[in-house]
């Protein structure tokens, strides 16, 4: 099932409209992605006792989207469940001053995960090759040579580079792009603005990135082709339609990728020197 989702290894090319953004997953309905969403949920928890207790790894995840494509929705139903005390959640919007005289990637840098610990990324350094791509004049502040015609190609490689010094140094990377159509798009923006529950997320932002549309496909399809890697791969997901559920092909993608990647397997928690050396 995880296999479905998952973006070739860079480089590739990437068409987004070759990807249903209406795919099950294989999943069937609502209820079923509900019942699967459920027992995931419980295995997670108990994998995430182990994954705690042995701090052999950190967890980074990282979810992209366009707007409206239902990035706060994965981490309320995915990570139901996960004791709150082991994971920090932080969302990245426009830099502040500060982090406009540093690196594009310090500010993420600063909140990654220590071992055992897990950390999700709501948007992250992939906005500098995103919405800086779509909108070139925030590179206005920038050296010239991150101007230069090789700005993206170096982007990407900087990006592939320092995910790959994460995995080294026992930091799983999983990476999500939350898949809509255009149209999908446009129905949660309207609805936005006709809910009293939502309409505080509804920005004039909303609309000109609507009308950016093109440019952010072709943005994306840009990235997703040269920065999903063997050790960090990106996968592409559905938010939530009539027949299934926020979050739940994440959140078989995630057990299914712990489990490999770790060898955690609940019930079974690391024998630390200190509970050998009482056990000899």
């Amino acid at each position: 099932m995880a296999g479905e989702l998952l973006i070739p290894p860079s480089p590739a090319v990437i068409r987004l409209a070759d990807f249903d953004s209406g795919s099950k997953a294989g999943f069937h309905g609502r209820s079923n992605s509900e019942k699967i969403l459920d027992e995931d949920i419980k295995k997670l928890a108990a994998l995430d006792d182990a994954f705690s207790a042995r701090k052999d790894h950190a967890l980074l995840i990282v979810l992209q989207g366009m707007d409206a494509a239902g990035k706060d929705g994965i981490i309320k139903h995915v990570m139901t469940g996960i004791n709150p005390q082991g994971v920090n959640v932080y969302s990245f919007r426009k830099p502040t001053e500060q982090e406009e005289r540093h690196d594009y990637l310090w500010r993420e840098s600063k909140v990654l995960p220590e071992r055992g610990r897990i950390a999700i990324f709501n948007r992250s350094y992939y906005e500098e090759v995103l919405v800086v791509r779509v909108l070139p004049e925030l590179l206005s502040e920038e050296s010239d040579s991150l101007r230069s015609g090789r700005c993206w190609d170096d982007r990407y490689e900087d990006i592939n580079a320092f995910e790959r010094h994460l995995t080294r140094c026992g930091t799983i990377v999983m990476k999500f792009f939350l898949h809509l159509s255009k149209e999908e798009q446009r129905k949660r923006l309207l609805k936005r603005l006709e809910s009293p529950a939502k309409i505080w997320k509804a920005s004039d932002a909303d609309l000109a990135g609507h009308r950016r549309w093109d440019a952010y496909v072709e943005a994306y399809e840009e990235m997703l082709g040269n920065t999903s890697t063997t050790w960090a791969p990106s996968s592409l997901t559905r938010r939530a339609g009539p027949e299934t559920i926020p979050g739940a092909p994440a959140t078989e993608y995630t057990r299914q990728c712990a489990l490999c990647q770790t060898g955690v397997s609940p019930g079974t928690p690391r024998r630390t020197s200190r509970a050998s050396a009482f056990a000899a």
